[in-house]
């Protein structure tokens, strides 16, 4: 079994959440020198603010494992919609990394749609799967 050349929209997709990834943790190393939290520090006993630019980072990165499988998966049978879904989840975790990171940790909320993009890669896995037995 080749892979469909759409498939590309679903690779492009996952080196895109690595950037996001990265540009994550650029904001959390320049909030380390702003807030003097020095490593091995995770977090500050007095720096609210860093600890959310810090919390937006970890909290994507717990998330980025199950996003990537679900793409990966889901774009081998839905290659275009995978990588749409995967987009959204990437917006949603920008717009959460942002709110977050004012400091107001309730502002972290504004990235929920992003939610949909798990939901749809959830979805699409799931179709695959069911595609591959023969089910649908």
């Amino acid at each position: 079994m080749g892979l469909d050349k759409e498939y590309g929209y679903v690779a492009a997709t996952g080196v895109a959440s690595c950037l996001l990834l990265q540009g994550l943790a650029m904001k959390v190393s320049k909030a380390r020198k702003t807030y003097e939290v020095p490593y091995p520090k995770m977090y500050s006993e007095t720096e609210d603010r860093f600890n959310c630019i810090q919390r937006a980072h970890q909290n994507t990165l717990e998330q980025h494992p199950t996003m990537l499988f679900l793409l990966t998966t889901g774009g081998l049978g839905y290659p275009k919609t995978s990588a749409a879904f995967g987009t959204i989840w990437i917006l949603g975790r920008t717009v959460y990394a942002a709110g977050y990171s004012t400091g107001d940790p309730k502002k972290r909320l504004w990235g929920s749609f992003g939610y949909i993009g798990t939901i749809g890669l959830l979805s699409t896995s799931v179709a695959f799967i069911l595609k591959k037995f023969d089910v649908i």
